[in-house]
């Protein structure tokens, strides 16, 4: 899975900007600015990755229903995980 990371602690400011990330396209270990917020593309997380964070206390999980897209929101990131056959959203 790829991991897109969103490096701000305001959901209502991420849902703002959270189409517009994930249309923007981004190399492996490239960071951009969107609306002042930075972003980079962390590259490939492996599935344990998600499950073991999703156990921790101070972590929020979200889930897209249409896409297989898992959101995780924890301390001042959040990280989007999109299946390598859904990453071509532009």
């Amino acid at each position: 899975m790829k991991c897109i990371a969103v490096y701000t602690n305001d959901f209502e400011l991420f849902s703002d900007i959270y189409e517009e990330v994930l249309r923007t396209p981004l190399a492996e270990n490239e960071e951009k600015e969107i609306e002042g917020v930075t972003v980079s593309e962390s590259g490939d997380v492996p599935e344990h990755y998600i499950d073991r964070m999703r156990t921790k206390p101070d972590v929020v999980v979200m889930k897209v229903k249409d896409k297989d897209i898992t959101i995780l929101q924890h301390g001042e990131v959040f990280e989007i995980f999109i299946p390598e056959n859904e990453f071509v959203i532009h």
